[in-house]
């Protein structure tokens, strides 16, 4: 009897395993929940960090908002969302800071395809004067999405700039100001910097940058970022700060002539993959590789940036570095395709592939909040999505996208998952409230992707965030998780 009882019990607990493995198969990973509520909530801005004054005494202690670990060769920054820094806030209006970071977003793309684009000199270097009143009616918002914040000079004067993955120079505002714009911070005075040193005009780090000059003796360098903003100055050699360690004679900008969209941030940190950004310059002391997480909106913690290899993760999944020589400074990926709802979209990898004069391919752009495809890419992409989701009712379109919904009521949905496909075989699912976002505090939820009229393809800040992102230039891959932050 307890032998018949016992093989009973085993059937019994072979069907409820079999039951739900099968359900698991079915059911997870193409669909999640997506808060409804929670996400609005997020979208009320909590209290904003302050900017800490400057102390009398500069102390290195005093750079609370870097961390370093002695010894490990990797240091971490805290990594903050423009919205999170309370000058940099002109609203507390969801809806005019998602209409602000949409206008900064479309002026980043159509600057990144220009320089891309590289026809000519003209191009690379867009004049800032053809964009005229477009510059001044943005300048209140500012440019740049994230921000760090770090030591320039000794001693250490704190700055917040921003990071830029596509952008190959670091640069501050420098007294004397012939034009500067509003900053958070005090403007840097290099006079009071026993470590500032000016390049000379024949040494080899002025060779270096691309469109310098000379004057008096002295490196200048010019850099237009076609959508109107540019920096102009001297070329120096400083001490910068991060947390406890001091890292000398770094290449930098000191822009005396500043005009466009960084309002707030006192310049610019350049992460990106040629000799002159920060990570090219600091070289062996981090083997050419960093880490960012970048903060997701509305939560209260902050993101981050490593520098160092031993930052990068154990368990990460890597994604080769593919290099175009006529835009050496971003970092593309191979992107095969894109799936919705577990399924593979009917998408040519040809669409994604860069080409052998350098044009189309996929950028991974801390920049660019909005990720951009292709147009036939994206018309199939959210094909695919309206069709898997017309249990959701519809809301008219919202500024650069067409497909949203509303869900005002709603206390969560179900929605299929978005992937990429990435070459090797790597697939990135993403969270449901990477392409699943508010325009308004109402419940409109758009579908965040844009289709772009170049060939090129654009993987955005918003569908970066809260996922731990490696980049190891020495080695040539992006790594993607392991975890989440």
């Amino acid at each position: 009897m307890f032998l018949i009882l016992q093989q009973l019990f085993f059937l019994l607990l072979l069907t409820i395993t079999i039951t739900i493995t099968t359900s698991h198969n079915l059911s997870f990973p193409h669909y999640q929940n997506l808060n409804v509520k929670q996400t609005i909530q997020e979208t009320k801005l909590t209290k904003p960090t302050q900017i800490p004054k400057q102390p009398q005494q500069q102390q290195q202690q005093h750079f609370t908002e870097s961390e370093e670990e002695q010894g490990s060769g990797k240091w971490k920054l805290k990594l903050l969302h423009r919205d999170k820094i309370s000058t940099f806030t002109t609203s507390h209006n969801h809806s005019a800071r998602f209409n602000a970071r949409i206008n900064r977003d479309s002026k980043r793309v159509a600057a990144l395809l220009r320089r891309i684009a590289g026809a000519g000199e003209e191009a690379r270097y867009y004049k800032a004067e053809a964009f005229g009143s477009d510059v001044v009616s943005g300048m209140e918002q500012g440019s740049g999405e994230y921000f760090v914040r770090i030591g320039v000079g000794s001693p250490p004067r704190n700055q917040y700039v921003v990071i830029d993955s596509g952008s190959d120079i670091v640069w501050v505002q420098c007294q004397p100001c012939t034009q500067c714009y509003r900053q958070s911070d005090p403007v840097f005075d290099p006079a009071d910097s026993s470590s500032f040193t000016g390049v000379a005009c024949g040494s080899s780090i002025c060779s270096r940058i691309d469109n310098a000059g000379c004057h008096e003796g002295r490196c200048r360098y010019e850099v237009s970022y076609g959508d109107g903003s540019y920096t102009k100055g001297t070329l120096a050699l400083e001490t910068i700060t991060i947390g406890r360690t001091v890292i000398r004679n770094v290449a930098i900008g000191c822009g005396h002539r500043n005009q466009g969209m960084f309002v707030g941030a006192a310049g610019l940190l350049g992460l990106g993959g040629g000799s002159m950004s920060f990570v090219g310059q600091l070289g062996g002391q981090t083997g050419g590789a960093f880490s960012y997480c970048l903060v997701s909106r509305g939560t209260g913690s902050s993101g981050s940036l490593e520098f160092g290899r031993e930052g990068v993760p154990v368990g990460a999944a890597w994604v080769p570095l593919v290099h175009n020589p006529r835009a050496p400074s971003f970092y593309y990926v191979e992107l095969l395709g894109l799936g919705v709802g577990g399924l593979r979209v009917p998408i040519s990898e040809d669409v994604f592939r860069l080409n052998e004069l350098g044009n189309g391919g996929v950028v991974m752009d801390t920049g660019t909040a909005v990720t951009r495809l292709p147009t036939s890419a994206y018309d199939a992409f959210r094909d695919a999505f309206i069709a898997q989701t017309t249990n959701l009712p519809r809301a008219s379109g919202v500024s650069i996208f067409d497909t949203c919904y509303d869900l005002y009521g709603f206390v969560s949905v179900r929605v299929p998952t978005v992937s990429f496909y990435f070459s090797g075989g790597p697939i990135l699912t993403l969270p449901a409230k990477n392409f699943l976002i508010p325009v308004d505090d109402v419940g409109t939820f758009c579908f965040a992707f844009a289709p772009s009229p170049s060939g090129l393809s654009i993987i955005g800040n918003i569908q970066q965030e809260g996922i731990e992102i490696s980049v190891d230039g020495a080695s040539g891959f992006v790594g993607f998780g392991p975890n989440v932050c």
